[in-house]
């Protein structure tokens, strides 16, 4: 499966990135392309290490792998990260109000 994603800048904007680079275009290609290389790291060497605690086989291929570890609940997205944040932190202020 593959996700596409689009978005729109002003002719401003599209100018400026043209002072800095030959092809804005392909360098935001490149740059979340590099992004998403750099989290896949953390991501594998995470589930290595809890596959490997816990006995459990590992997927073949990053692809696979990156799946696994969410599937295991290993690593969560942003959107989760925050949500369990913001919901700690209300409790907490909740607890607060209550002593």
């Amino acid at each position: 499966m593959a996700q596409t994603i689009t978005f729109e800048i002003t002719d401003s904007e599209y100018k400026a990135l043209e002072s800095v680079t030959k092809d804005p275009t392909d360098w935001a290609k490149n740059a979340t392309l590099g992004r998403a290389a750099e989290a896949t790291k953390p991501i594998l060497e995470k589930l290595v290490d809890y596959c490997n605690e816990n006995e459990i086989a590992i997927e073949t291929g990053k692809s696979a792998q990156i799946s696994q570890a969410y599937d295991l609940g290993v690593v969560k997205t942003s959107a989760q990260q925050e949500e369990e944040f913001l919901a700690a932190m209300e409790a907490k202020l909740q607890e607060q109000s209550e002593e």
